[in-house]
């Protein structure tokens, strides 16, 4: 396999490149990460088994959408390929330094990308994936019907295939899309943002991980406060630009119920706890 990598590397070079050194990195799920390099270039390549070919080239998609919309440092993807029984996917290596981290310029990129309303509509030109799990991304005109069909009631029906019945999905559905509308204009949001997704490179924030689509801002916030809530300065720097609704802090327990749930579907355990008192909770 290694040498395919060597191989469509160069050819995105257009020069001839042969790693000389080889780092395994600390991998999670399915797929293993390493950094390769030779004495004038470093990459991250991440591989995983052939069937998750699909999910790097929605990944490499997604990349595209950032860099193009966004402020924010992204990998570019230099390869994407495969062997007989893996594929694997070759980004830019970007050193980050944890000791120079400008939140509030993290949180102004975050605003500007959330700016641009240049989508009438809510979703995705296809489906893709969050962490190892599809995310359909019909489009819909309400953002209600497309929050609580193709996120909320998509991660119920996982689990109840695997035979853990959190509530009635259909029921529960139609409950959640009287408490969402508002006026909202679908953003492209990064759709997997939270602490470990985020970066600093030379002071520049940089991001991970996309599961990008068109949607209520809101989502990337709700997310971010989950699970290691973001330092002040990040919200500082995204009020500056572009202040939430006055009323957000209704809708953020709906928003995070997604994380949780996509939390509960791949890990379990405690996940399914959390994400089954949030419904309760909801439903109260």
């Amino acid at each position: 396999m290694w040498n395919k990598v060597n191989q469509q590397i160069s050819e995105s070079l257009h020069g001839a490149f042969e790693f000389s050194s080889k780092q395994t990195l600390k991998s999670y799920g399915s797929k293993k990460l390493y950094k390769i390099a030779d004495d004038t270039h470093q990459f991250l390549v991440k591989v995983a088994p052939i069937q998750a070919l699909e999910r790097f080239e929605c990944e490499a998609s997604n990349r595209e959408k950032l860099i193009r919309d966004s402020d924010f440092l992204v990998a570019d993807t230099i390869a994407l390929g495969t062997s007989v029984e893996f594929c694997f996917i070759v980004l830019e290596w970007l050193e980050l330094d944890h000791r120079n981290e400008n939140w509030f310029e993290c949180g102004q990129s975050l605003a500007k990308m959330h700016q641009r309303h240049e989508q009438e509509m809510y979703g995705l030109e296809e489906d893709n994936y969050i962490h190892e799990l599809p995310q359909p991304n019909q489009w819909h005109k309400k953002w209600e019907v497309f929050f609580a069909e193709e996120r909320i009631g998509w991660q119920l029906q996982l689990l109840a295939e695997k035979g853990i019945i959190l509530t009635d999905i259909d029921t529960f559905v139609e409950q959640l899309k009287p408490l969402l509308p508002h006026q909202v204009q679908p953003s492209l949001v990064h759709g997997n943002f939270w602490h470990g997704n985020i970066g600093f490179s030379h002071q520049k924030p940089v991001l991970f991980s996309p599961a990008c689509y068109y949607g209520d801002r809101e989502v990337d916030i709700a997310m971010a406060s989950l699970f290691a809530p973001l330092p002040d300065d990040f919200y500082h720097g995204y009020e500056s630009i572009y202040p939430l609704a006055e009323n957000a802090a209704e809708r953020l327990d709906i928003y995070r119920l997604y994380p949780l749930l996509v939390q509960a579907n791949l890990f379990a355990g405690k996940y399914i706890r959390d994400a089954a008192e949030q419904v309760q909770a909801l439903l109260k």
